[in-house]
């Protein structure tokens, strides 16, 4: 199961967060040998999403995964708005992914 971190975006502002991946015991995953991909929708199971610009930290046996929009992405989301997400990570050596982290984004408006 998906650990939940709920986030939050202002529209037409940069956004950035760092999530970690962590164990059932808390301690974060080693994410040596994976690659990560993560997108975001209106709804569970929406026909269309918006890829959210993932990556592995320069360390990656720190679990952290950085997660970007530009203020360009973030201006053409819809605002005030909720959205949902979810970060996969994919093991290289087997392809195998895992959902990893799931939330809510909650999309503030601009002026």
């Amino acid at each position: 199961m998906a650990a939940v971190a709920n986030l939050r975006i202002d529209q037409g502002a940069s956004f950035s967060s760092d999530v970690t991946v962590t164990n059932s015991d808390g301690n974060a995953v080693d994410l040596t040998g994976y690659t990560t991909v993560s997108k975001m929708a209106k709804q569970h199971g929406a026909s269309s999403s918006v890829t959210i610009s993932s990556a592995l930290a320069s360390d990656p046996t720190t679990g952290v995964v950085e997660l970007q929009l530009t203020d360009t992405q973030t201006a053409n989301l819809d605002a005030p708005a909720r959205y949902v997400y979810d970060v996969y990570i994919t093991k290289t050596a087997d392809s195998t992914v895992t959902r990893v982290i799931e939330g809510i984004i909650t999309v503030n408006p601009k002026v």
